[in-house]
């Protein structure tokens, strides 16, 4: 499989390179050349498949001559070793819970997959340590971190804005040591990611230091998060309904991933993009212009992306057309205020206690169902509650339980860097 950058389709290369040089020289994000199609009987044999796989048959067409089959086996093993369950909400919405994974958090497949991928690559040859650089609005932060803890021959550098992630998603990023340090920016997740983006194009940085990108613009990070799509589907063949996912979204790469994996094949009805009031998306689904906008801090945090990276891909899948995006997309956006009284609605309703993100994918599937009865939704529970616990416990008046892996990190030291612009970021890279 080759790779190509959006902004020059001349610029091609090979999965591992995409993956190593996390975007491309021109700074577009990489795309591959074809989306390939599932196997003739696999949708319809889908029960009968194991996880793994189900996985692997997935992603072996784009890592086709760089991962062997046995390898791909081995990385999807170490990725996929966890939970996906569908938790019934009421008779026709259920919510898929991404967060059984060790930072409780849907990133964990996508930074392990990467993690490992990376990790074969560097073991193929010998040759200078790679900087995994990346931004995080939340909990990618946590999740890369955990998955690159001690692989050798890999240092990350993780940037995230200052009081504008949760203190659970903070200690996750800032006492683990070894190879990761964290850097406190005076800003917001898009100053961050703009930093990110510009190193990448440093020649004096990249003469160095060799970087790469764990964010979702990485095609490892990106392309893994449409298995636990198929995963669902899998869980839910046997209600024979149209099945549609609302997934609560701010850099766009879930999405984006799901929306593969549909045009590979699996049978998913549709879409729904849900925002807080970072809505550069469901304005651009109203109107047919795309504009960034100012990103406003909420309480769902990791989703305060003003203008989200992955969106171009998604423009891609549909040839850049509205009218075949607009056809399998669905926009909405919400209040802090809407987003509270969805997490009591639900917890009211059915006990279930909902993060911000999953509350926000909720109120979409919620008035998307509303006008399309007889399907069956499922939004996505992208965290666990317990990283947002002021807002759930305020919202919820009620005691969240502190998962084990969770209460030890309020014992371990923080150690963050700050940095105010670019130019400390440069020094801190090149020191």
């Amino acid at each position: 499989m080759h790779y190509y950058s959006l902004t020059n389709p001349s610029e091609k290369t090979n999965f591992a390179t995409a993956v190593v040089n996390g975007i491309a020289p021109d700074r577009g994000l990489y795309f591959p050349e074809s989306i390939p199609k599932l196997p003739e009987d696999f949708v319809a044999s889908i029960e009968e498949l194991d996880i793994q796989e189900m996985a692997t048959i997935a992603m072996l067409p784009y890592v086709e001559g760089d991962i062997p089959r046995d390898e791909l086996e081995r990385i999807i093993r170490n990725t996929l070793d966890f939970d996906f369950p569908v938790v019934p909400i009421s008779d026709h919405i259920g919510s898929l819970e991404l967060f059984h994974g060790p930072t409780l958090a849907f990133k964990d497949v996508g930074a392990r997959f990467m993690a490992q991928s990376l990790g074969y690559f560097n073991a193929q040859k010998s040759s200078q340590n790679v900087t995994v650089l990346v931004a995080t609005s939340g909990d990618t932060g946590g999740a890369v971190a955990n998955g690159f803890l001690g692989v050798e021959g890999i240092d990350v550098v993780i940037l995230y804005p200052k009081g504008k992630v949760s203190k659970v998603q903070e200690l996750q990023l800032t006492t683990l040591g070894q190879n990761i340090t964290a850097l406190e920016i005076d800003g917001v997740f898009d100053d961050c990611q703009d930093m990110v983006k510009t190193a990448f194009l440093d020649k004096e940085i990249t003469s160095k230091r060799k970087l790469t990108s764990a964010n979702s613009i990485n095609v490892a990070r990106w392309l893994p998060q449409m298995l636990y799509y198929f995963i669902a589907y899998r869980a839910l063949a046997s209600r024979k309904q149209p099945i549609v996912f609302s997934v609560p979204s701010g850099n766009f790469g879930n999405i984006c991933a799901g929306m593969m994996a549909q045009q590979m094949g699996l049978p998913i009805d549709h879409f729904i993009a849900c925002t807080n009031v970072n809505d550069a998306v469901p304005t651009y689904l109203e109107t047919g212009k795309y504009n960034a906008v100012n990103t406003t801090p909420t309480i769902s945090n990791a989703m305060d992306v003003g203008d989200p990276s992955n969106f171009v891909r998604i423009q891609k899948i549909y040839g850049n057309q509205f009218d075949k995006l607009s056809a399998h997309l669905s926009g909405y956006r919400f209040t802090d205020e809407a987003t509270r009284a969805a997490m009591k609605e639900i917890h009211n309703n059915s006990g279930y206690i909902a993060d911000p993100h999953g509350a926000v994918g909720y109120l979409g599937l919620k008035e998307y169902l509303n006008d399309h009865p007889g399907k069956y939704g499922v939004f996505l529970e992208t965290a666990h509650p317990v990283k947002f616990l002021d807002t759930v416990e305020e919202t919820l008046a009620t005691k969240v339980a502190l998962p084990s892996r969770i209460q030890t990190l309020f014992n371990k030291e923080q150690k963050s860097i700050p940095i105010t612009n670019y130019s400390d970021l440069k020094a801190y890279l090149l020191a």
